[in-house]
Formats: C-alpha cells, sequence, structure tokens
C-alpha cells in the first residue's frame, strides 16, 4: 500500500492533504528516514510524525444571544438571523456569528474558522452546523464533499415558474463585478433543485435543494434562469410592481431588501453516533409576512 495510503487508515482524523503534506515538509518519517507519499510499506515498518498544529487566527469573544437548535459534544446546530455576518472579514471584524460562538464555546478557537464548516449571506436566516472537535469537522467536512449533508431553503422568486428544475451550470468570480458571483464557464461546478411549493400573481415560493455549496448559489442560479430572488440587491434588478398590485403589497415588495432566503431544513450524519438526523427552522417573521400579503393579493384577483 502506498504509504499515504495507509496513513490514511491509522490517521483517520487528518485529511490526505494534510498527511502529503507532512509528508513533504519532512515531518512523516519511515524507518526514520524521509519518505514519499507513492513509497510502498508492507507492514512492521515504523512510522514518526512530528508536527505542530497550524496556529489559529485568534478572535474576540462577544456574548450575542444565539438561537441554538441543538447542541451536544461534538457538533452545534444555530438558526443564524438576518442581518449577521458569519466569519470577520473586512468591513464586518466583529459582531459575527464567529465571536458570538466563541464566547458560547471557548474551546472552539482551537479548531479552522471556529468549527464553522459552512456558511449563510449576511441577509439569508437559517440553519448552519458547527463541529466542536477536530475529529467532527473532518467527518462533516467529508459529508459535504461527499454530497450527503441535506440543505433545503425557501424562498421567493420573481416570475411565475410553471414546475420545478435542476440548474446544473459552474459558478466563479464575476469578471468585473469582483464582489459577485456568476454563471461562467471557468467555475467551479455547482447544481441547485427546485420544485414550486406555491404560486402568486407574479411571484412563485419554491423549496431548494443545493447539492453543491458554492458562494451565492441560489441567488446566481435562479438569476440565470430569470427568476431572481425577491428582494436581492446584487443580482435582482429593478423591482418588478405587479400590475394592479394592492398599496399593501406595493409597501411590502419596496420594504423588502433582502434576498427572501432561508436555510429551513437541514439534514446529516451524526459524527460519532452515526445517528441520520434533521433539524427545521421555521420562516422569519419578514417571509412570513410577505407570504401572506403575496396570497392576499392573488386571491383577491381571482
Amino acid at each position: 500500500m502506498r504509504l499515504d495510503q495507509a496513513l490514511a487508515k491509522l490517521l483517520p482524523d487528518y485529511s490526505r492533504t494534510q498527511l502529503q503534506a507532512w509528508i513533504k515538509n519532512g515531518e512523516i518519517t519511515l524507518d526514520g528516514k524521509t519518505a514519499k507519499a507513492r513509497d510502498t510499506v508492507i507492514g512492521g515498518e515504523t512510522v514518526s510524525l512530528t508536527a505542530e498544529r497550524k496556529a489559529q487566527p485568534v478572535w474576540d469573544a462577544q456574548a450575542i444571544d444565539l438561537d441554538i437548535i441543538y447542541e451536544d459534544d461534538d457538533l452545534l446546530v444555530i438558526n443564524k438571523p438576518i442581518g449577521m455576518v458569519v466569519h470577520p472579514a473586512a468591513g464586518h471584524k466583529d459582531s459575527t456569528l464567529l465571536n458570538a460562538l466563541l464566547h458560547h464555546a471557548p474551546a472552539l478557537q482551537q479548531l479552522p474558522r471556529a468549527g464553522i464548516l459552512h456558511r449563510l449571506d449576511k441577509d439569508t436566516s437559517g440553519l448552519l452546523v458547527i463541529a466542536k472537535t477536530h475529529s467532527a469537522l473532518m467527518s462533516l467536512n467529508k459529508q459535504l464533499k461527499a454530497r450527503t449533508v441535506k440543505r433545503i431553503y425557501q424562498a421567493i422568486v420573481s416570475g411565475v415558474l410553471t414546475s420545478g428544475g435542476c440548474i446544473d451550470q459552474p459558478i466563479g468570480r464575476h469578471p468585473v463585478k469582483r464582489k459577485s458571483m456568476t454563471v461562467i464557464e471557468t467555475g467551479k461546478p455547482a447544481i441547485t433543485h427546485y420544485r414550486v411549493m406555491e404560486r402568486y400573481r407574479a411571484h412563485t415560493r419554491i423549496k431548494v435543494q443545493l447539492e453543491t455549496g458554492r458562494t451565492h448559489q441560489i441567488r446566481v442560479h435562479m438569476a440565470y434562469v430569470q427568476h431572481a430572488l425577491l428582494g436581492d440587491q446584487t443580482y435582482g434588478g429593478r423591482l418588478q410592481l405587479p400590475k394592479g398590485a394592492t398599496p399593501e403589497l406595493i409597501q411590502q415588495l419596496r420594504e423588502f431588501k433582502r434576498q427572501a432566503l432561508h436555510a429551513c431544513e437541514l439534514g446529516l450524519v451524526h459524527p460519532v453516533t452515526q445517528q441520520s438526523l434533521t433539524w427545521e427552522a421555521p420562516l422569519p417573521d419578514d417571509m412570513q409576512k410577505l407570504i401572506a400579503v403575496l396570497k392576499k393579493d392573488a386571491e383577491s384577483k381571482t
């Protein structure tokens, strides 16, 4: 067996990439000698690993309320509110989900990105899973890469969709608008499944399931098929008011300044118990109110 394959079995808590890096840097030796990842081992050899965990950036812990859906010794599931940034970045140095997590569980400082495995945009609400241990982080990362983590969203899009579908188009950085993403041949594979939940006069409520997890994936894909998310300030273009819309609906549409998107369901296999778990989070108040007004408008015109 190749050395890196054998090490993957001996040290399952570490990725093949990490193991290969240690070999390349001479931090793993085989019978006291430097080795290569492709070296063959037959059993009985002595492998030595001398490595230090990479130091993580130090972030401030901040006492910010969290809506905790589930927690045990290995993972944490959060219902992220609208307006909260997930990770510190330029323009958002603090008051992020990461800062709140460090106050709730200080040991997360030792994990990459404080155990955060995937992100939601600032103005997207809903469920996120956070690993609390290194082994849980590795297990959940593998599930994400294998596309077995179930991530389901609800969204309201512009226009009336006749049916559901699947969008299989690569997504990458926009060549001109560097803060935006776009469908582009040089992008990474991205697959989005969607189905119709409810139709209104000029909008549709849909359920979306992600097979991949690219930045702004749902927003970019729905805009690509000419059904941008309602309220999307980046990909939605100008607000289109339905003909004959009531004053109440006009006000709602004009005041809804975020993408109408909520991560409503999350499912995965527990990294320790191997139990299949699923969580749900109800729609936030602003989307519930918007849906009520859209339904009322549609019923008034029938």
